[in-house]
């Protein structure tokens, strides 16, 4: 009898294991009203892949399709990146998997007291991650959940357990300091990559720290594709089709994972631009959307600590400018000399926008005149007025006879050779690595920045280095000649 009791005992003491997620989702009660039908079956197979589940055959064949692998796994991945076109339902079931594991896991025995388990959604900004975060406030609807809400604000929901669901900026400072369960960064195809101030590599590297101390942490990344570069690429060349492979990585089209897309609008898609589409629908890597230069390229020319070189006078120096309005661009400068074969960069200079294109060219006209610089290169932005504005300063304002980017091509072989000396300038260096080599449908490359940037200084630079010929410190383009050797310039004779 005694023993009958204490087998009672022990069974009510041994707590129930929480319902899986695919029961959830096909649960009417509970998440079975979002995700009717059976245009999500290929999504259930990824999520029984993520969370460990058996799978059946047809689930196992959608695995293997979408993998690349071969054995069905029997452990969760530690890291799941999802490689999916545009209206997959990539924000639905990212969604789902935020509030299930708030909800449904219990993370106290790994907290210390007061601490709490952060589930962390994280977008290229505040305004992208509200998008899904409205799905986890609809989720969060339902009865039974809804009792597990404490507090509720803008970018957090405070739960019962212990969890508080977050939304962030993708930021590799502003994401320390917490204890993650999970983390789920939504569209990290389109965040800034190794070239950025706040690349996507470093934020991923700042989080895996923040989830060590809870046993089944996940790190959740899913997006459609972009370049062919960033913490999205980088895990598609090293985790996809590897067998065994604790980071799981899936790859799919948008009709694969959704169905209901109208096959007749992706081919419309294809035939307006297949590069594209086959990026937005078809969830390739875009092979025309290119980084133009590697960062150890760039790292390779940099002299370090050397933030700017006074005027010496034993040089000769050549200068080039990319003028601005000074409400959108940057107006900046750079002023370079040759020496021993190589070209020198002594000096950069921009101002941000707003500013007044007077004051500023009064600004570059005296440092123009610190290094002994009457001439000026630029390009043909804004008719008369920079060749007027400098002149008043008693500089010739010369029109670049190339475009930004047979510039930046000219540049490429200086910067692989070793024939430039680049300042410190993290902003500059950030700029040049992310240059983007873009192939049109007419087969034309052109150089440029990427989309929502700007490559002011990198053009600048890349400008002045092109007034050296290869040659060394005699090859100055020939234009400026007459004006470099002038003093007083000829105007002012």
């Amino acid at each position: 009898m005694q023993r009958h009791l204490g087998a009672l005992v022990e069974h009510a003491q041994r707590p129930e294991p929480p319902p899986t997620i695919l029961a959830l989702m096909e649960a009417a009660e509970w998440f079975g009203r979002w995700f009717q039908g059976s245009t999500w079956e290929a999504w259930k197979a990824f999520l029984a892949a993520l969370f460990g589940l058996p799978m059946d055959a047809a689930a196992a064949a959608l695995y293997r399709q979408h993998t690349g692998r071969h054995t069905v796994p029997t452990a969760p991945p530690r890291e799941g990146f999802v490689v999916a076109g545009v209206r997959a339902g990539k924000s639905r079931i990212a969604a789902l998997i935020a509030v299930y594991l708030a909800c449904f896991r219990d993370y106290t025995p790994y907290l210390a007291p007061g601490e709490r388990a952060v589930v962390m959604v994280l977008a290229g900004d505040l305004k992208q991650a509200q998008v899904l975060f409205e799905y986890v406030r609809t989720f969060l609807q339902i009865p039974a959940l809804h009792r597990l809400v404490v507090k509720e604000t803008q970018d957090s929901i405070l739960l019962t357990t212990r969890v508080v669901i977050e939304i962030h900026a993708s930021s590799f400072r502003s994401v320390r300091g917490y204890t993650c369960a999970a983390v789920i960064c939504d569209e990290i195809g389109f965040w800034p990559t190794d070239a950025s101030a706040n690349p996507d590599v470093e934020v991923l590297n700042a989080l895996r720290p923040r989830m060590v101390t809870i046993p089944g942490a996940l790190l959740l990344c899913i997006s459609s594709p972009y370049a062919r570069r960033g913490a999205l690429w980088d895990a598609y060349r090293e985790h996809y089709g590897q067998d065994g492979d604790r980071v799981l990585v899936w790859q799919a089209d948008t009709r694969s994972m959704n169905p209901t897309v109208p096959a007749e609008r992706i081919a419309d898609a294809y035939a307006r631009d297949a590069a594209v589409a086959a990026a937005e629908y078809g969830a390739e890597f875009r092979r025309d959307q290119e980084a133009f230069l590697n960062r150890e390229v760039v790292d390779a020319c940099v002299v370090p600590d050397r933030r700017e070189l006074p005027p010496c006078p034993d040089l000769q120096y050549v200068a080039f400018v990319d003028p601005s309005g000074g409400r959108q661009d940057d107006m900046t400068l750079a002023i370079a000399h040759a020496q021993d074969g190589r070209t020198v960069l002594d000096c950069i200079r921009e101002r941000q926008p707003p500013f007044s294109p007077a004051d500023v060219v009064r600004e570059f006209a005296a440092t123009l005149t610190a290094y002994r610089c009457h001439a000026v290169t630029g390009d043909r932005y804004g008719g008369e007025w920079p060749r007027e504005r400098f002149r008043e300063y008693g500089i010739a304002y010369v029109v670049a006879d190339k475009v930004r980017s047979d510039l930046y091509r000219d540049f490429l072989p200086r910067l692989t050779s070793g024939q430039v000396e680049l300042l410190d300038h993290p902003q500059l260096n950030a700029q040049l690595c992310a240059l983007e080599r873009r192939t049109a449908r007419s087969g034309k490359d052109t150089i440029e920045h990427p989309r929502g940037a700007h490559d002011d200084l990198a053009n600048a630079v890349a400008g002045v280095c092109g007034l050296h010929q290869p040659s060394g410190c005699e090859g100055v383009d020939p234009r400026l000649f007459g004006i470099l050797r002038a003093d007083p310039p000829p105007w002012r004779r």
